[in-house]
């Protein structure tokens, strides 16, 4: 898998809130934490993740990627919702040869759609598409080979426990071969665990591991442990989550990024 894919797929690990809620000026800051840390949700929210990749490619470029994520949920019934999650990446793509520069400009969108309960217990589950979009806007930047796969999250939330842990997982394969990046076959696993304090402030680990089924032995996995901090703020009534994480790649391609700097600010919409 490409850095460049690595990190526009980072986006998964992109966060909303699946419960219904009352209206937001009656939910505490450690209940705006909680609804921020699960990955699918009954939640309109917008998050700017910026993935910082160090030590990129031959000449140990920086490679920076801005996912905009908007999440829209859609209410099917009173039983089942259907969350949309739609990430578009902005890259900034170092030198990756003598006869290039670096390249700026929008990698490939990643589009899923997760149906889950509408009143989960304190397992939360959602199981559906995810679709990769050929809308990158040069060759260096992505594949123009459309993508399909199954995707999927578990996890726990209880409102009486300051943990929240569970994983979200996807594979992607493509649907042709016959054009600029060839086929394409890769995986993400992600395990997050939180833990919450009073206040809204919260310790959180994320690391997205992926995988190139169709690179060399050796070549395939990318490995990060690391973790960070985060924090609800409000403008006015809006509430913000916010998040600052840091990654080393214990295993990753002879080209990958051996660090990454994670940095979310995320406008919460609660019902």
């Amino acid at each position: 898998m490409t850095s460049v894919l690595r990190g526009s797929l980072a986006l998964l690990a992109a966060t909303a809130g699946l419960i219904s809620v009352p209206a937001r000026a009656e939910l505490s800051a450690e209940e705006l934490a909680k609804l921020a840390q699960n990955p699918v949700g009954n939640l309109i929210s917008v998050p700017f993740q910026n993935n910082t990749n160090f030590n990129v490619g031959p000449y140990n470029g920086t490679q920076n990627i801005l996912n905009i994520q908007p999440v829209i949920p859609v209410e099917i019934n009173k039983d089942w919702n259907i969350i949309t999650r739609t990430i578009v990446p902005v890259i900034s793509q170092p030198q990756l040869s003598p006869t290039t520069d670096r390249t700026n400009g929008i990698g490939d969108t990643v589009f899923s759609a997760f149906l889950s309960p509408a009143n989960p217990g304190h397992w939360i589950w959602g199981v559906g598409p995810v679709v990769q979009l050929p809308t990158n806007t040069s060759d260096e930047l992505g594949n123009k080979n459309w993508g399909l796969g199954p995707t999927f999250v578990v996890l726990h939330l209880d409102h009486g426990d300051p943990w929240v842990y569970g994983v979200l997982a996807n594979n992607i394969w493509s649907l042709s071969s016959s054009k600029q990046g060839g086929a394409y076959n890769n995986g993400l696993i992600q395990p997050f665990v939180n833990y919450n304090f009073k206040g809204g402030f919260y310790l959180v680990s994320g690391p997205i591991l992926t995988v190139d089924w169709k690179a060399d032995s050796g070549q395939q996995w990318t490995v990060p442990l690391g973790g960070g901090i985060g924090k609800i703020f409000h403008l006015g009534r809006l509430p913000v989550n916010t998040t600052l994480q840091a990654y080393y790649n214990v295993v990753h391609p002879d080209n990958g990024a051996n660090w990454q700097l994670r940095a979310q600010v995320q406008f919460m919409f609660p019902k």
